[in-house]
């Protein structure tokens, strides 16, 4: 498998999960996922093999551009814009603000779980990273 392919505008976040809006730091699509960067306190593109970017933080709602507000969801359910296996466990991708299944983490790669699949359009947003590089 690779990465899932996200339709910006079919991502629909949950009005009662939690969510917070920063500025982004760099250009970023709904159904991205993003990490906070103390450094400049924007969002960035989360990244499971690049140094800095291997956190994150939470799925982007809207799109922004550098500099413009994004707002996130940072757990629970999430329509994700793309097509999920139903009980697939879904982890950050070693493209930026990418989401695949755990199974396709690279050598390199950190494991950050982003949630599990409890349909074939929404994930149960549950960011966990346990410091693991493969």
């Amino acid at each position: 498998m690779a990465d899932i392919a996200i339709t910006a505008a079919n991502v629909i976040g949950d009005g009662g999960s939690p969510r917070e809006t920063m500025t982004a730091g760099v250009a970023i699509t709904a159904g991205q996922y993003v990490y906070l960067d103390s450094t400049t306190n924007t969002y960035k593109l989360s990244d499971s093999n690049a140094a800095g970017a291997k956190t994150c933080r939470g799925v982007a709602l809207n799109s922004a551009a550098a500099g413009q507000p994004l707002t996130i969801q940072k757990g629970g359910p999430v329509t994700v814009g793309g097509t999920l296996v139903k009980g697939t466990t879904y982890c950050q991708s070693t493209t930026p603000g990418g989401i695949c299944p755990q199974a396709d983490i690279t050598t390199g790669g950190d494991v950050v779980v982003l949630g599990v699949a409890t349909s074939t359009t929404q994930l149960l947003l549950n960011i966990q990273a346990p410091g693991i590089t493969l």
